[in-house]
């Protein structure tokens, strides 16, 4: 295995088809994702599609993770709520909000949830820093944090959750960073069942990034953790 690989425990193999990217045209219920998703996930597993990245928004929504507790949906008629198969609790998702939905095959990746979020967590934070936002890990807590020292001394906000589902081996649900949304949105839920830190997003943190651009440096960023070449795919 090469130096590139080893540096990168998520690339994949040598002479894996180039990963599929797919950027929605118009915001995506979320049945719809689900559906989506799933029908990938299976063709991966046939080998008979490759492995995609999908960017989309949705319409305002909330969703249920499979360990989100009742008490922390806080205006259940808001918005439309859907129970989810990803790990995590409520969440909100919305315009100005970039989903990012990703099947790959860990098989032929590496068979290893821990490492798979570690590179997600990876992915975001490059790709933050790419657009000059200096962001964290926090111990105990999923997603990625933001320092907000003009809040108070420690305050950290959240400005990207992440919340997967595996099946055989394959990925999917994904990532959720928020670009522009509207953060009173998220006043109808307790986000990833925190009750003691505010939500963040590009425009809050005054970074006027288009979704294009975000997308551009998502993707030149994922090539970066997730491909075993240090060339960027076309």
């Amino acid at each position: 295995m090469d130096a590139a690989v080893l540096a990168r425990p998520m690339a994949a193999p040598t002479g894996t088809p180039p990963v599929e990217w797919t950027v929605a045209d118009a915001p995506v219920a979320y049945p719809e994702a689900v559906a989506a998703m799933e029908a990938r996930v299976a063709a991966i597993r046939a080998g008979t599609a490759p492995e995609q990245v999908w960017l989309v928004e949705h319409p305002p929504l909330y969703t249920a993770g499979t360990s989100a507790t009742p008490g922390d949906l806080l205006d259940p008629d808001r918005f439309p709520v859907f129970r989810s198969g990803r790990g995590g609790q409520y969440t909100y998702h919305g315009p100005g909000q970039r989903v990012a939905y990703l099947m790959l095959d860990l098989d032929r990746r590496r068979p290893d949830v821990r490492l798979y979020v570690q590179a997600l967590e990876d992915w975001i934070i490059a790709t933050l820093a790419s657009l000059n936002v200096p962001a964290e890990r926090r111990l105990g807590a999923v997603g990625i944090w933001v320092p907000r020292p003009d809040k108070g001394e420690g305050r950290q906000d959240k400005i990207a959750a992440i919340g997967i589902r595996i099946r055989r081996w394959v990925t999917f649900h994904g990532i959720s960073l928020n670009v522009a949304p509207d953060l009173e949105h998220f006043s109808g839920i307790v986000p990833c069942g925190v009750k003691t830190e505010g939500v963040t997003s590009l425009a809050d943190l005054g970074i006027a990034a288009s979704m294009s651009e975000v997308d551009a440096a998502l993707r030149r960023e994922f090539e970066a953790v997730f491909s075993s070449s240090s060339e960027p795919t076309p």
